[in-house]
Order: structure tokens, then sequence, then C-alpha cells
């Protein structure tokens, strides 16, 4: 499977896609080498892999802070960059199969000023449909916050759905939340999966929330200034961290912020996934996905 990444960050959506490649083949290869041993015949994994599952290929990607192309760039350096979306000529980009980026929630977040369209980042969303419309992949795969919904009463919303309907793609959604999906972080977003009409589509939503912990906090104030317990979950990591605005936890009788390390965990980053300054660092985790959803996401797709 092809794909395009746009707004990749620090490549959340790529290390979920090939995360879920890994657990799907290893869990039906598995299924695959118990049925052929019952049925006493040999075994051939490579076989197996190979004509079940083509290996999910980046065919290029859209970013343009430095911070997190550097980062991005350290993990993935065969994949191109074509840089700022609104300056891709669609028309000379690759072929693929399924579109994926969490567009810019800045316009949409509750946290935010709330123009929507008005904004410019708003807009953004257009140059994401007319690629689409141009290449008409077999798959959309977005990400934004869950404010998106409720924004303009709900039209912004309904625009952004009505414009991935007329470009002929039956849609479903969900809002799912990080800390039910194995990393301790509140972190709710919305995801939209796109089927291009006529092809097949794997029921990817609902997923059922499997109990993740409630928030466990100590002190009042505003976000940045909580302090949280370590036997809870982290409030959701932001765009706005470093300065001192991390998250805290009461830890042997101090209060500590979380470190870059933490908060590439609680995004489901292996350690030290970043890269620059701990300002930086702490800025890109707050950017990214959480890996762990993509990923759950992503093995419905496969």
């Amino acid at each position: 499977m092809k794909y395009f990444s746009l707004f990749s960050g620090i490549g959340g959506f790529e290390l979920g896609i090939q995360q879920a490649y890994e657990n799907k083949t290893r869990c039906d290869s598995n299924q695959q080498k118990i049925q052929t041993e019952q049925a006493n015949v040999e075994y051939m994994p490579s076989d197996f892999r190979k004509n079940v599952y083509s290996t999910p290929r980046c065919v290029g990607y859209s970013e343009i802070d430095k911070y997190a192309i550097a980062t991005y760039q350290s993990h993935f350096p065969e994949h191109k960059n074509y840089g700022d979306i609104t300056k891709i000529n669609e028309q000379e980009l690759p072929d693929f199969d399924m579109l994926v980026g969490g567009f810019p929630c800045q316009a949409f977040s509750i946290a935010g000023k709330r123009k929507g369209f008005e904004d410019t980042r708003g807009t953004l969303f257009f140059d994401i449909a007319r690629i689409i419309k141009a290449k008409q992949p077999r798959l959309v795969f977005l990400e934004n916050v869950k404010g998106l919904l409720s924004h303009d009463n709900g039209e912004t919303f309904r625009t952004i759905i009505a414009t991935l309907d007329e470009l002929g793609y039956d849609l479903q959604w969900q809002v799912l939340n990080s800390k039910n999906h194995g990393v301790p972080q509140n972190r709710e977003r919305v995801f939209i999966i796109g089927h291009l009409r006529g092809t097949s589509r794997p029921e990817v939503f609902p997923f059922t929330i499997n109990g993740g912990k409630d928030i466990v906090q100590l002190f009042g104030g505003s976000q940045s200034e909580r302090v949280y317990s370590r036997k809870g979950v982290s409030s959701t990591l932001s765009t706005m961290q470093g300065g001192n605005l991390q998250p805290k936890v009461f830890e042997e009788r101090r209060i500590r912020r979380l470190t870059p390390i933490e908060c590439e965990r609680l995004q489901g980053f292996p350690d030290n996934w970043t890269v620059g300054s701990d300002t930086q660092r702490y800025k890109q985790c707050g950017n990214a996905v959480t890996v762990n959803v993509i990923r759950d996401i992503a093995e419905r797709l496969l």
C-alpha cells in the first residue's frame, strides 16, 4: 500500500502504520502457521507475508516546521518532503492508495479563536481536498481535535464531511481517547476515515472503550498549573509546552515537570524519538498524533 502523508510532524502516522503492518502480519502469520501445522503441510512464512500484505510505503510527506523535519528525517531519511502543502502541485505527485494527515487544529480547537474557515489555517483543509480530487486515493485517514465537531454549531464539520462526500467518499468517524489505547494520556481526537465509493469498505469504527484510567488531579488552577498523580493519567499534551508549561506530577514529596522522554511515551513513541532542545521536543510531542491510536485504526484498514 502506498500512502502520502500531510502535516506529518514527527512521523506519528508513519510509525503507527508501520506497527500496524508488523502486528497484522505477525498475528495472521501465526494463525496461518497453526492452520498449516494442523493440516500437516509445510509452512512458508515469507510467502504468506508477501502474498497477503504489501508493505506500506510512504511515497512522500509534507511538513514545514524545521524542528519536526529534523526528527522525521532522522527516522525516515528515504521519504521525500514536498514541503508547504499550499505550494504542492498535485499533478506532479506520485500515485498513492491512502492519504493520511492530522491537519492543523488551531482553527477549530475550543482552546483557540474558533474562527474555523475564516482563519487562514482553516483553508488548509481545502488543499487536502485539492490533492484528494486530483489523486483519488482509495482511503483517506484524517485526525483533528474533538472541538472540530462542535465548531460553529457543527457547520465546520458538516462542511468537511460534505466536501469529502462530493469528492466521492463514504465516511465514518469517531472520537477516540488515547487513554483507551494503551497510553496514560487523556487526549480526545476525532478520526475520519473515507473510502472511495465503489471500493471495499472495511468497518473501522466503532471502537469500544476498554476502561482507561481516570485523571487524578491533586491541585487546581489552569491546565499548565495543575499537578497530577502518577496513579492517574496525564492531561492532554499541548503545543504550548516548554517554559515550564508541561504537565507536572507529584513524586517523592516534590513536584516536577514531565521529561521529554515521558512525553514521548505518552504519545506512544520510543524513548528519544525527538531531537533538538527540550523546548522543541516538548512542542513536537504536543503537536504529534498518538502512535497507538493510529496503529489500532490502521490495523483495521489493512
